[in-house]
């Protein structure tokens, strides 16, 4: 079974199209994709994870 694909935080910026304060600000509300903290303070997303987001913004506009 293959790993899951860990996104840098620019390449999910790139992505989803957001500037880094407001995916910030979206984190601190409880709105992002689920993040994982390196022992080296970087961060990743799993890209199951930013898929399930994109679902449910998805769901949450229509």
């Amino acid at each position: 079974m293959a790993r899951p694909e860990k996104l840098k935080l620019p390449e999910v910026l790139a992505e989803i199209k957001m500037s880094r304060a407001a995916f910030y600000r979206m984190r601190a509300r409880g709105q992002a994709p689920r993040i994982h903290k390196l022992p080296n303070g970087h961060l990743r997303v799993n890209r199951t994870d930013l898929d399930a987001w994109w679902a449910r913004c998805e769901d949450n506009a229509a």
